[in-house]
């Protein structure tokens, strides 16, 4: 519990917004900006690189992905060390650690990114590529160390990271439409034979160029990762920011033990022989257990009153080992939709509808994320019921989605008005009720310690994994899709 002192300390603060300090919230968001910006950003700037000469062309998307998936080998290696040797890995260590890699490799890509050279024969984007591996692998390591790292605070500011993840996404996006990296322009270019003195017309596309060089935006996400990393240092060390940890840890590992294993204890909905920690005593070091244990081991007769509260707030701690699972399975799921599947497929599912649907769904698809996240916020279901239908709904939509990328080039209600915008509503709902479901999931997780959202982060890496290599074959090796044209004649 906190002490009363604490609490008055609290209430005089100038920026609180109902349970929550604005400063805090707004740095757990730039916290968690840094988890995913660089990939992102890089993802969305290929079109302006591409259209500057690339050697690998629009071949380059298709091997970022597998780098990408390579570089799971991070978010591996730190599960197997917290599994095998629990204690032993510095969390912030290597938040540093790897932030600090993402930094170095945005700043090197401002200045490098279009140096190639010779491999097996054929020209390759050499130092893209390899810094393209280190973002990878910075990005995929955050999953199961940012979220593990959010445990210190109250499950309020859980939010707040994942409105920053979202972000992530939407802040380049915004960036790279001002840009106009990947704009396209429609030109008539006419041809007139020689010998028959016919003319004929045709549509081709024509990239214009860009408001700012690649070089800028690439310093852009430098400047992110930075304050990211400033973030993360304000959170973890500033007196300020401690006033809004969830517990005052003297011994972390001890309760971190006591409260991330709480799910291995009951079988069944609430029942069996369970021994979670009572939540007052949550927090404390094991001496300081001790101490009052032996303060009170001459009380340990507990009236049938006592008795029933301490099993209401067992029963409130406990999951059963069931649904734990089920959660774990169903964030791999709804990550390898949002994360693989849609990404992947976007192109396909909306360019038969036109450039201009392309572009809005692409923008406004990325700004659905943390407005769902903000939706959490207000209102976070924890009933499995309602996330469950709520994931239903959005796979749907998803369905539907991939359904527009199977018929493209000629969907349904191609051409026409009603269907530019109802492919707009689709992928926007989407995306808000996926998020929305996936964030819920963590929320939940929270009160169940570190080792809990560790087990969301490594889910998470594990269905965007299984999503891509799947998609990557599909749209590859096996031709499954059909591009439309950018100008449709």
């Amino acid at each position: 519990s906190v002490p009363q002192t604490e609490n008055s300390d609290r209430n005089k603060r100038v920026f609180k917004f109902r349970n929550i300090d604005v400063i805090v919230y707004a740095t757990v968001i730039i916290f968690g900006i840094g988890s995913w910006v660089d990939i992102n950003g890089l993802w969305v700037e290929l079109p302006a690189m591409i259209t500057e000469g690339l050697p690998e062309g629009w071949k380059l998307p298709s091997y970022l992905s597998i780098i990408i998936q390579i570089a799971n080998i991070g978010p591996l290696i730190v599960t197997l060390c917290n599994v095998f040797a629990p204690g032993k890995l510095n969390n912030n260590g290597v938040i540093y650690c790897i932030l600090g890699i993402g930094s170095l490799a945005c700043l090197f890509l401002a200045f490098f990114w279009k140096t190639t050279a010779y491999v097996a024969g054929e020209e390759r984007s050499i130092v893209l590529l390899i810094l393209q591996f280190f973002l990878a692998l910075v990005d995929c390591t955050t999953s199961v160390v940012f979220l593990p790292f959010m445990t210190l605070f109250k499950s309020d500011y859980m939010t707040a990271y994942f409105i920053g993840e979202g972000m992530s996404g939407m802040i380049p996006s915004l960036v790279a439409l001002g840009q106009g990296s990947g704009s396209v322009s429609c030109v008539n270019v006419s041809s007139t034979n020689a010998t028959t003195n016919i003319t004929t017309y045709n549509v081709y596309p024509q990239s214009n160029p860009p408001n700012f060089p690649v070089r800028d935006f690439f310093v852009f996400l430098f400047a992110m990762v930075f304050f990211s990393g400033i973030a993360f240092t304000l959170l973890k060390y500033c007196s300020y920011y401690e006033e809004e940890y969830a517990v005052e840890n003297d011994d972390e590992e001890a309760s971190e033990d006591s409260r991330c294993h709480s799910y291995e204890l009951s079988n069944g909905e609430h029942s069996g022989s369970v021994t979670f920690s009572d939540p007052t005593t949550i927090g404390q070091s094991q001496s300081a257990l001790v101490n009052e244990n032996r303060k009170h081991q001459t009380a340990v007769t507990l009236s049938k009153t006592q008795d029933s509260i301490r099993v209401e707030k067992i029963a409130e701690h406990s999951i059963s080992k069931l649904r734990y699972a089920y959660f774990l399975i169903l964030t791999a799921f709804l990550n390898s939709l949002t994360n693989s599947v849609l990404p992947s497929i976007q192109t396909f599912s909306c360019m038969p509808y036109g450039i201009s649907v392309y572009h809005l769904t692409a923008v406004l698809y990325n700004i659905a994320n943390p407005v769902a996240c903000f939706i959490v916020l207000v209102y976070s279901s924890t009933s499995c019921v309602v996330i469950s239908f709520l994931s239903f709904l959005g796979s749907l939509a998803a369905a539907i989605i991939l359904y527009t990328a199977a018929a493209s080039p000629s969907p349904l209600l191609v051409g026409t008005k009603s269907g530019e915008v109802l492919i707009v509503i689709v992928w926007v709902l989407g995306g808000l009720l996926l998020t929305y479901s996936k964030v819920t999931i963590a929320t939940v997780f929270r009160q169940y310690g570190t080792r809990a959202l560790m087990w969301i982060g490594v889910m998470q890496q594990v269905g965007s994994f299984f999503g891509a290599i799947l998609f990557y074959l599909i749209i590859n090796v096996w031709v499954l899709f059909k591009s439309a044209p950018y100008c449709p004649v």
